[in-house]
């Protein structure tokens, strides 16, 4: 198994959906893994909280599932994301109960929004990474020189004309109706 973290949470701008890219804890590789913006909105929300954000007043679903695990004598104790089949992931709750360690089918959007509330950490499957994983193309070296924006006087009137372009393509007719 590979531990990960949540690099970003981010929007696609394909469907409604949101990404959630998990980095190794080495940092070689990113797993990319599309899920609901409540789920999304979930994690977001909980990780801002914990970074000093502000809090919200009554239990989410996944801090009531938190609630009700360790109610009823459980302790998540990790989660895995451990299968992609016909490109859908699934993930598993690892819940121990009186010695006994519980695995539980989840959507890895769940057990992930649980695993944060949870403090626990977040595998993958060595299988999964391999199949899904991406690397970085090529590192970006670091300067210590950092380029500056251009002047406004350095630009030419040659970098604004897609916009003239496009301003010029408006029909502002119906704006001035009542």
């Amino acid at each position: 198994m590979v531990e990960v973290v949540i690099d970003s949470i981010r929007v696609s701008l394909m469907s409604q959906h949101r990404v959630v890219v998990l980095k190794d804890t080495t940092g070689e590789r990113y797993l990319t893994i599309f899920i609901g913006p409540c789920e999304a909105d979930a994690i977001t929300i909980h990780l801002q909280s914990l970074q000093g954000g502000s809090r919200i007043a009554r239990p989410m679903t996944h801090d009531l599932l938190k609630t009700v695990m360790e109610t009823l004598g459980g302790q998540l104790k990790h989660i895995v994301i451990n299968d992609l089949r016909e490109e859908v992931y699934y993930a598993e709750l690892h819940v121990e109960v009186d010695g006994t360690e519980l695995r539980i089918d989840s959507r890895p959007s769940d057990a992930i929004a649980l695993a944060v509330r949870a403090e626990v950490p977040i595998y993958v499957s060595e299988s999964v990474m391999e199949r899904a994983a991406s690397t970085p193309d090529e590192e970006i070296p670091e300067t210590e020189e950092k380029a500056e924006p251009p002047h406004q006087e350095e630009r030419g009137d040659d970098d604004l004309d897609i916009f003239a372009d496009f301003v010029d393509t408006l029909d502002l007719d119906d704006l001035d109706e009542d």
